[in-house]
């Protein structure tokens, strides 16, 4: 019998099969003519699509007939804070990145500091705390070089003007039954919690409502995000709006194993604020692929898709695919030991990082040139 899991905006637990997923979701494969046509009009195709990464769309090729047209696309994606920003909610921020630069493609950033407030039972939650860690999310997400003049950002409880009175009318062709059946609610789920999905949907139609004219979106998201626009896509359509394309990414899976890094499990986690000494414990502690020990990892060598060393360059850290073939087989065929291999991971992420801190540094005078609000 498959492994048993389950991926829900709220929570990601068993062993993953992306292509039930896809079946149960109702999600498209990125195929090899996707990955052409995309390379085609790009004159790239970006490593996260190549490696599957990024493995299935909603309206993909709907919206690349849209661009070819003449009518370009903008770019909707956010981030929910409820604790520090990890190095796996780059993900989707690196492809939209990408795909702004390589497009042309304004970008909003929805940072929606309300949801975890009405969803989690945590009292350290605060509205206040989590509108705190909006503000160290927004740095960390500007500091990974999206274009000044096309992209802002913007707070639910700062933007509430703005999106709530196109969230009403999204609302209005939301039933309860229909938000029960897709997020499991009870009778003892909150009112806030209900109406959450309206006010996550205005992006998706917020710049045609902007210009007065249909313009195509695309969200890039990761996939345990899809039901929100499963239940949306209808009412903007309701509204005489387009459909928004989406991009579905996999999880990045935890040091220790599991499906998805969680900002709840510290020791599963890096997080974009730790300093090098934890970095080098978080990365020691990791599980990789490899045989109980030396002797038997040289001669029966290890399994790098079971490595979280392994997937770390996988998703983030070696965009050269011949260079990740080198660290796979390394791993595979024994020549990479354990130690060598978790020293040069943290030796990168620890690089990466610094790097990562100096240009939020350069950014943060200027954060406030991004933000929208009411």
């Amino acid at each position: 019998m498959a492994d048993k899991f389950s991926v829900t905006p709220y929570d990601v637990t068993g062993s993953v099969d992306y292509n039930r997923l896809v079946e149960k979701f109702g999600i498209t494969p990125i195929d090899e003519a996707l990955e052409k046509r995309i390379k085609k009009i790009a004159g790239e195709v970006h490593f996260l699509i190549r490696r599957k990464i990024f493995f299935a769309h909603r309206d993909m090729n709907w919206l690349l007939d849209q661009y070819e047209k003449g009518n370009k696309f903008y770019i909707y994606t956010g981030i929910a804070p409820s604790g520090g920003m990890t190095i796996g909610h780059l993900v989707p921020f690196l492809m939209t990145q990408w795909l702004q630069e390589k497009f042309g493609a304004e970008v909003y950033i929805q940072i929606p500091d309300e949801e975890k407030f009405l969803t989690k039972k945590d009292p350290k939650l605060t509205l206040e705390k989590i509108h705190e860690l909006a503000y160290a999310d927004a740095l960390n997400i500007m500091a990974l070089g999206f274009d000044p003049k096309k992209t802002k950002i913007f707070f639910n409880t700062e933007y509430s003007g703005k999106l709530y009175k196109q969230a009403v009318r999204v609302s209005k062709h939301i039933t309860f039954s229909i938000v029960k059946d897709a997020f499991g609610f009870t009778p003892e789920t909150n009112v806030g919690a209900l109406f959450y999905t309206s006010m996550q949907a205005v992006p998706a139609f917020m710049r045609s409502v902007d210009l007065g004219k249909n313009v195509p979106c695309l969200i890039p998201l990761a996939v345990d995000q899809d039901v929100h626009f499963r239940v949306a896509r209808n009412a903007i359509e309701k509204l005489g709006y387009y459909k928004p394309a989406i991009m579905h990414a996999k999880f990045l899976p935890g040091l220790k194993g599991g499906p998805k890094m969680s900002a709840s499990d510290p020791d599963n986690t890096v997080y974009l604020d730790d300093s090098p000494e934890i970095i080098k414990k978080k990365i020691n502690k990791a599980i990789t692929g490899q045989q109980p020990t030396a002797e038997l990892q040289k001669e029966l060598g290890g399994n790098p898709e079971k490595c979280s060393v392994c997937m770390y360059y996988k998703y983030l850290f070696e965009p050269d695919d011949k260079k990740l073939a080198k660290i796979f087989d390394a791993e595979r065929d024994g020549t990479m030991l354990a130690g060598e291999h978790k020293a040069a991971l943290t030796e990168t992420i620890n690089s990466f990082l610094e790097s990562h801190r100096k240009a939020k540094e350069k950014i943060r005078p200027h954060l406030e040139d991004y933000m929208l609000r009411d």
